[in-house]
């Protein structure tokens, strides 16, 4: 008598190819959207998931055309409601990998609310928000991301405004992935959305972005070849937050603040330094993080795990069908104080 030995059977094999749809892709040349949708198209190939368990959901702005070239299901939206459409796409489906595509004007704006919503209820959209600090669909006007004196067709004189901080948002409300990254961090960009794919909840990933003709140079000070290595540090779990050319200099915690330190200088040493911890239940370290400018922090500032608001809506609805059956619509609308209009 013998006896089946089950195999795992392999993931199906996608390329890029699979995930670039018939559409002529129309942003301006040089646009940092190119970059993004590259590196979405070939981490959607690596993780070996049909097209058909993809919808990409996106608000309005140059981003919001992430849809149409994307071969997946897809919706355009309206401005500032894609987190309420993705939402609404998640729970009729929870097995499906729904990725919300937005701007820091449609989402940090008029949808900002929907935003903050979607992501302290936990459900498992894969937010992308791509932060260019400007209006570039409607040419040029300041964003609640544009910094302080930002002179636009809208603010001639200089905006007045302290702009949103996208991480601290997310983390203040309770997402559960949060993450940095740029458009010309192709590699670092496509492991990012590989681990959101991964993660069961609210995820929100800031991509810095370069609009080449409205607000050319948005993070050069950050992403420039020969001053990025002493104006960002990377955050690894586990390893001390050090940076500089010379990995010379580090973050260390002092009281309710972080402040940069040289390595040898005072006595600092590595140990003195914070060390990253990226699943810390508590968002108050990775909230510290997220309001340093100075070296800009590029990578995960927070990942752990919680129960998904679908997950527990469709519990609640089956220990609801176990106590009070499958339930009845009609009498539910006839049953009870009802009133008849002659």
């Amino acid at each position: 008598m013998t006896t089946a030995i089950a195999q795992e059977v392999p993931k199906p094999k996608y390329t890029k190819a699979d995930f670039q749809s018939d559409q002529e892709v129309r942003w301006c040349p040089g646009c940092g959207d190119y970059a993004i949708l590259s590196a979405a198209q070939q981490a959607f190939a690596r993780l070996g998931v049909p097209r058909e368990k993809f919808v990409m959901v996106s608000g309005i702005g140059c981003s919001s055309r992430f849809p149409y070239y994307v071969n997946t299901y897809g919706f355009h939206t309206i401005h500032g409601r894609a987190p309420a459409v993705a939402t609404g796409v998640k729970m009729a489906n929870p097995e499906l990998q729904v990725w919300l595509i937005t701007g820091d004007g449609d989402a940090l704006s008029i949808g900002g609310n929907h935003l903050m919503h979607a992501l302290r209820r936990n459900v498992g959209l894969k937010i992308l928000l791509f932060n260019n600090r400007i209006y570039g669909l409607t040419k040029g006007q300041y964003s609640p991301t544009s910094e302080v004196g930002k002179v636009t067709k809208s603010t001639p004189y200089g905006s007045l405004d302290h702009p949103v901080n996208p991480i601290s948002l997310a983390l203040a409300a309770e997402a559960t992935f949060v993450a940095r990254t740029a458009d010309i961090y192709i590699k670092h960009l496509e492991d990012l959305l590989a681990r959101a794919a991964a993660h069961e909840g609210s995820v929100f990933i800031e991509i810095l972005q370069n609009c080449v003709i409205f607000n050319d140079g948005a993070f050069k000070d950050v992403t420039d070849r020969v001053m990025r290595d002493d104006r960002q540090v990377q955050l690894e779990h586990g390893k001390p937050l050090i940076f500089g050319k010379g990995r010379d200099k580090g973050l260390r915690l002092k009281g309710l603040d972080l402040e940069v330190v040289e390595m040898g200088k005072d006595g600092v040493t590595e140990k003195d330094l914070l060390v990253h911890d990226e699943h810390c239940e508590s968002q108050a370290l990775a909230y510290l993080l997220s309001r340093v400018e100075a070296p800009l922090p590029i990578g995960v500032f927070r990942d752990i795990n919680r129960p998904t608001f679908e997950r527990r809506a469709y519990h609640q609805i089956d220990d609801s069908k176990k106590k009070y059956g499958n339930g009845d619509l009609d009498r539910l609308l006839k049953g009870g104080e009802t009133w008849s209009v002659k």
